[in-house]
């Protein structure tokens, strides 16, 4: 075996490129990098960091949701409603006490938990489309609660973040750079827990459940209190990055609690791979980046002077993703990570195996 092929089918590769990668990426807002066509300046300016922020944070509620749909196979139409209980959440906390920025995010983040252990409760009753169902009608009664009651979460004009009681480094265009180390942290420390939980044996028996419930229940074991463990966790580190959100954008609006949050969530996990972590997180990024420019890209002047046939469809950039997640799901079964998979595997069969000596051979 040759050193590359020692190298590509170590255990500690994968972490290796990843402790790279997060270096790489923590230096970002000391550097003068420009990627035209992708990023909106120089990696040093607010602009760029924020869009990139944005997308970790994208990345990151991917995760969450990847633990559901990846590990556990449950279908959930109401995951966004974790998400908005962290950012509302914590945004009325910072309103109407006078709580620190951390204590107030402690408090958040155990009701989280309770929420999502009673919610998941009762939707772990039914399983399939039933437990997709019973989801969605949460998520619909949690955005019908946003959006009615103005006098606590300022309705359909969303609620604005009151900056008294945060510290002064994570406030203003200059700060910028702080909260996106905190977005990466943030990203570094979700995924090791999703890795963590992955190799427990919780994470082990939701998996088996997934494949075969009634084998597992013949083994004396209960799928439902694991599944309870898998939602009470994935909805707690959605409501994590519900805050880490609120903190980025200086604010929330009623769109992140409709159900429509949560395909874009599963949208995302499909094109970096189902069942893969480093899928979810590449998917959440490319997804970001790629709704945002090409949203700047559908306002250009070089698309309001194509004919009508190619500018229409063109000026709208959910058509475009929607036209790129189609060709994903043909062309590339397994997503980002299967093709890399598949990349991988075409390497190794092509490279010729070393000539043996002819005893040996014998």
């Amino acid at each position: 075996m040759t050193l590359i092929d020692r190298i590509r089918t170590a255990r500690a590769t994968p972490w290796v490129i990843g402790g790279v990668l997060i270096l790489l990426f923590a230096l970002l807002p000391v550097l003068n990098l420009s990627l035209p066509g992708i990023l909106p300046g120089a990696t040093y300016t607010p602009g760029t960091l924020q869009l990139l922020a944005f997308a970790m944070v994208f990345a990151t509620l991917a995760l969450s949701y990847h633990l559901l749909f990846g590990v556990a196979g449950l279908l959930s139409f109401g995951h966004a409603l974790y998400f908005a209980v962290g950012a509302y959440g914590l945004g009325i906390v910072l309103r109407d006490t006078q709580l620190a920025l951390v204590p107030a995010m402690g408090v958040v983040l155990l009701g989280a938990v309770v929420l999502a252990a009673a919610l998941g409760a009762l939707s772990l009753r039914v399983t399939g489309i039933a437990f997709a169902m019973v989801t969605l009608a949460f998520a619909q009664a949690g955005s019908v609660l946003v959006r009615r009651n103005a006098a606590i979460t300022n309705g359909e004009e969303g609620l604005p973040l009151e900056v008294a009681n945060i510290p002064s480094e994570l406030v203003g265009v200059i700060n910028t750079r702080n909260l996106y180390w905190i977005a990466l942290g943030m990203l570094v420390v979700v995924f090791l827990i999703v890795t963590w939980f992955e190799r427990s044996r919780a994470g082990h028996v939701v998996v088996a459940a997934r494949e075969n419930d009634l084998r597992v229940r013949v083994l004396g074991m209960t799928p439902f209190s694991v599944r309870l463990i898998t939602v009470v966790l994935a909805g707690s580190l959605a409501a994590l990055v519900g805050m880490v959100y609120l903190l980025l954008q200086s604010g929330v609006t009623p769109a992140v609690t409709t159900p429509d949050f949560t395909l874009t969530l599963l949208v995302i996990v499909v094109l970096g791979g189902v069942g893969s972590r480093w899928g979810a997180v590449v998917g959440g990024l490319i997804y970001t980046l790629l709704d945002q420019r090409l949203t700047a890209l559908s306002r250009s002047e070089a698309i309001a002077d194509l004919p009508d046939v190619l500018r229409i469809p063109l000026s709208e950039p959910l058509f475009i993703l929607g036209t790129l997640f189609i060709l994903v799901v043909v062309l590339l079964p397994g997503g980002l990570a299967g093709l890399a998979r598949r990349a991988t595997a075409r390497l190794a069969r092509r490279r010729p195996e070393p000539e043996r000596p002819l005893e040996e051979a014998r």
